[in-house]
């Protein structure tokens, strides 16, 4: 069994964790920019190349249809939603952000499979860069560390 503190002691184990990363590719330099943290950050809390399964679908309102089916699967521990909506002239982004977020939570809560989700919601390109490291390292964390707890739980 793994330590309840990992995350607050900062060791998160991700060894042996099966993830799956689904990626929109709306906005690709970005969302290929979240991917690359993401799969560095796993490597680095050694979850193995072989335990993770990548899958790009064309933009964020895919993404938890995706999410679901790797969900309905059972054979991953978490899951990583990776996307970037940037703020137009229209209402789409907030169709977009709103729906999208509220797909991956319902995916997660239905099916009892942790979800990170690293869709960005931004005002421009220029706030997507700026975070997109560190959303992408976010989620690699998030989703190891609620894959550990969600199996001390059980």
């Amino acid at each position: 069994m793994k330590d309840a503190d990992q995350g607050s002691a900062g060791e998160l184990i991700g060894e042996g964790l099966r993830i799956g990363i689904v990626r929109a590719r709306f906005n690709e330099a970005l969302t290929n920019k979240l991917a690359e943290a993401c799969l560095a950050e796993l490597d680095r809390l050694d979850v193995d190349a072989d335990d993770i399964r990548h899958v790009s679908v064309p933009g964020a309102l895919e993404i938890p249809l995706a999410l679901k089916a790797l969900a309905e699967s059972g054979e991953f521990d978490a899951l990583v939603a990776l996307g970037c909506v940037i703020r137009g002239e229209t209402y789409h982004f907030e169709l977009v952000a709103n729906e999208s977020g509220a797909g991956v939570t319902r995916v997660a809560l239905d099916h009892g499979v942790p979800v990170a989700n690293a869709i960005l919601t931004v005002e421009n390109e220029a706030q997507a860069w700026a975070r997109a490291e560190d959303k992408g390292r976010d989620a690699a964390r998030v989703a190891v560390e609620m894959a550990n707890l969600m199996e001390e739980l059980s």
